[in-house]
Protein backbone atom coordinates (compact mmCIF):
# COMPACT_ATOMS: atom_id res chain seq x y z
CA UNK A 1 0.00 0.00 0.00
CA UNK A 2 2.93 2.67 1.01
CA UNK A 3 3.87 2.08 -2.46
CA UNK A 4 0.72 2.87 -3.99
CA UNK A 5 0.31 6.12 -2.25
CA UNK A 6 3.96 7.06 -2.75
CA UNK A 7 3.53 6.79 -6.40
CA UNK A 8 0.04 8.67 -6.53
CA UNK A 9 1.70 11.69 -4.22
CA UNK A 10 4.35 11.41 -6.79
CA UNK A 11 1.83 12.04 -9.71
CA UNK A 12 0.15 14.71 -7.88
CA UNK A 13 3.51 16.49 -7.03
CA UNK A 14 4.55 16.36 -10.58
CA UNK A 15 1.40 17.84 -12.05
CA UNK A 16 1.04 20.47 -9.04
CA UNK A 17 4.60 21.30 -10.26
CA UNK A 18 4.30 21.49 -13.89
CA UNK A 19 1.02 23.20 -13.42
CA UNK A 20 2.89 26.14 -11.12
CA UNK A 21 5.97 26.10 -13.50
CA UNK A 22 3.83 26.39 -17.23
CA UNK A 23 0.34 27.99 -16.18
CA UNK A 24 1.14 31.59 -16.21
CA UNK A 25 3.24 31.93 -20.00
CA UNK A 26 0.71 28.70 -21.24
CA UNK A 27 -2.12 31.10 -19.99
CA UNK A 28 -0.51 34.64 -22.00
CA UNK A 29 0.68 32.79 -24.73
CA UNK A 30 -3.78 31.92 -25.19
CA UNK A 31 -4.52 35.44 -25.11
CA UNK A 32 -2.53 36.38 -27.78
CA UNK A 33 -2.87 33.35 -29.52
CA UNK A 34 -7.07 34.03 -29.51
CA UNK A 35 -7.59 37.34 -28.46
CA UNK A 36 -9.69 37.06 -25.92
CA UNK A 37 -8.70 36.97 -22.41
CA UNK A 38 -11.90 35.43 -20.97
CA UNK A 39 -12.13 32.88 -23.84
CA UNK A 40 -8.16 32.19 -23.30
CA UNK A 41 -9.00 31.79 -19.53
CA UNK A 42 -11.88 29.23 -19.42
CA UNK A 43 -10.10 27.05 -22.32
CA UNK A 44 -6.79 27.34 -20.19
CA UNK A 45 -8.57 25.95 -17.22
CA UNK A 46 -10.50 23.22 -19.00
CA UNK A 47 -7.05 21.93 -21.05
CA UNK A 48 -5.55 21.61 -17.16
CA UNK A 49 -8.16 19.94 -15.74
CA UNK A 50 -7.85 17.48 -18.60
CA UNK A 51 -4.20 17.43 -18.51
CA UNK A 52 -4.93 16.37 -14.81
CA UNK A 53 -7.66 14.11 -15.48
CA UNK A 54 -5.11 12.18 -17.89
CA UNK A 55 -1.67 12.96 -16.05
CA UNK A 56 -0.61 9.01 -15.72
CA UNK A 57 -0.58 9.13 -19.56
CA UNK A 58 -0.02 12.94 -20.82
CA UNK A 59 3.18 13.01 -18.22
CA UNK A 60 4.67 10.20 -20.58
CA UNK A 61 4.19 12.53 -23.92
CA UNK A 62 6.93 14.27 -25.17
CA UNK A 63 5.26 17.41 -24.58
CA UNK A 64 2.43 17.69 -22.08
CA UNK A 65 2.45 21.01 -22.90
CA UNK A 66 2.04 20.95 -26.66
CA UNK A 67 -0.74 18.30 -25.94
CA UNK A 68 -2.61 20.91 -23.72
CA UNK A 69 -2.46 23.61 -25.90
CA UNK A 70 -3.84 21.77 -28.37
CA UNK A 71 -6.73 20.99 -26.19
CA UNK A 72 -7.10 24.69 -25.00
CA UNK A 73 -7.09 25.92 -29.03
CA UNK A 74 -9.85 23.01 -29.30
CA UNK A 75 -11.69 24.22 -26.63
CA UNK A 76 -11.80 27.73 -27.40
CA UNK A 77 -13.10 26.96 -31.00
CA UNK A 78 -15.66 25.47 -29.34
CA UNK A 79 -16.26 28.63 -27.03
CA UNK A 80 -15.91 30.40 -29.98
CA UNK A 81 -18.17 28.54 -32.21
CA UNK A 82 -20.82 28.73 -29.36
CA UNK A 83 -20.34 32.25 -29.11
CA UNK A 84 -21.25 32.71 -32.57
CA UNK A 85 -24.38 30.61 -32.64
CA UNK A 86 -25.97 32.28 -29.69
CA UNK A 87 -25.49 35.73 -31.41
CA UNK A 88 -27.02 34.52 -34.63
CA UNK A 89 -29.98 33.50 -32.01
CA UNK A 90 -30.40 36.75 -30.79
CA UNK A 91 -30.31 38.69 -33.59
CA UNK A 92 -32.68 36.16 -35.33
CA UNK A 93 -35.58 36.71 -32.06
CA UNK A 94 -38.06 39.60 -32.73
CA UNK A 95 -37.87 42.47 -31.33
CA UNK A 96 -40.11 43.28 -28.42
CA UNK A 97 -42.84 45.47 -28.63
CA UNK A 98 -41.87 48.98 -26.95
CA UNK A 99 -43.16 49.05 -23.47
CA UNK A 100 -46.09 51.22 -22.55
CA UNK A 101 -46.08 53.61 -19.37
CA UNK A 102 -48.42 51.89 -17.38
CA UNK A 103 -46.86 48.43 -17.94
CA UNK A 104 -43.87 49.10 -15.47
CA UNK A 105 -46.36 49.25 -12.81
CA UNK A 106 -47.92 46.07 -13.84
CA UNK A 107 -44.72 43.91 -14.25
CA UNK A 108 -43.95 45.23 -10.58
CA UNK A 109 -46.84 44.26 -8.95
CA UNK A 110 -46.27 40.79 -10.78
CA UNK A 111 -42.97 40.25 -9.26
CA UNK A 112 -44.08 40.60 -5.90
CA UNK A 113 -46.56 37.98 -6.29
CA UNK A 114 -45.51 34.58 -4.87
CA UNK A 115 -43.43 32.28 -6.90
CA UNK A 116 -46.41 30.28 -8.68
CA UNK A 117 -48.58 32.94 -9.15
CA UNK A 118 -45.78 34.66 -10.66
CA UNK A 119 -44.55 31.82 -12.80
CA UNK A 120 -48.31 30.93 -13.63
CA UNK A 121 -49.03 34.44 -14.66
CA UNK A 122 -45.74 34.88 -16.95
CA UNK A 123 -46.66 31.72 -18.80
CA UNK A 124 -50.43 31.59 -19.67
CA UNK A 125 -49.81 35.68 -20.31
CA UNK A 126 -46.10 36.50 -21.60
CA UNK A 127 -46.01 33.32 -23.34
CA UNK A 128 -49.30 32.88 -24.13
CA UNK A 129 -49.56 28.69 -22.97
CA UNK A 130 -53.34 27.31 -22.86
CA UNK A 131 -54.10 26.51 -19.05
CA UNK A 132 -53.59 22.60 -19.61
CA UNK A 133 -49.88 23.42 -21.24
CA UNK A 134 -49.32 25.76 -17.81
CA UNK A 135 -50.40 22.94 -15.90
CA UNK A 136 -48.21 20.38 -17.61
CA UNK A 137 -44.92 22.53 -17.58
CA UNK A 138 -45.58 23.75 -13.73
CA UNK A 139 -46.44 19.93 -12.70
CA UNK A 140 -49.82 20.35 -11.07
CA UNK A 141 -53.39 20.25 -12.05
CA UNK A 142 -55.14 22.12 -15.06
CA UNK A 143 -57.36 23.53 -12.26
CA UNK A 144 -54.83 24.33 -9.70
CA UNK A 145 -53.40 26.57 -12.43
CA UNK A 146 -57.06 28.34 -12.93
CA UNK A 147 -57.29 28.88 -9.35
CA UNK A 148 -53.78 30.25 -9.13
CA UNK A 149 -54.58 32.27 -12.62
CA UNK A 150 -57.86 33.58 -10.87
CA UNK A 151 -55.87 34.30 -7.23
CA UNK A 152 -53.15 35.95 -9.08
CA UNK A 153 -55.55 38.06 -10.91
CA UNK A 154 -57.33 39.49 -7.42
CA UNK A 155 -53.75 40.11 -6.18
CA UNK A 156 -52.73 42.21 -8.58
CA UNK A 157 -56.47 43.94 -9.25
CA UNK A 158 -55.65 45.50 -5.66
CA UNK A 159 -51.95 45.85 -6.20
CA UNK A 160 -53.29 48.08 -9.27
CA UNK A 161 -56.43 49.29 -7.81
CA UNK A 162 -58.62 47.92 -10.01
CA UNK A 163 -62.00 46.13 -9.06
CA UNK A 164 -61.98 42.50 -8.50
CA UNK A 165 -63.98 40.42 -10.13
CA UNK A 166 -62.81 40.49 -14.32
CA UNK A 167 -62.34 37.22 -16.16
CA UNK A 168 -59.82 36.25 -18.32
CA UNK A 169 -61.07 36.49 -22.42
CA UNK A 170 -58.46 33.39 -22.65
CA UNK A 171 -59.31 30.89 -20.18
CA UNK A 172 -58.62 27.63 -22.45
Amino acid sequence: MEVDTAHKNAEDNSFALWYAKEYRDFLRTLIVAIGDADVAADATSEAFARALQRWERVREMSSPTGWTYTVALNVARRLFRRRRLEAIVLHRQVPLPPIRDDSLEIWDAVQRLPKRQRTAIALHYLSDLPQRDVAATMGIAEGTVAATLSQARKQLAIALGHSVGEEDPRNG
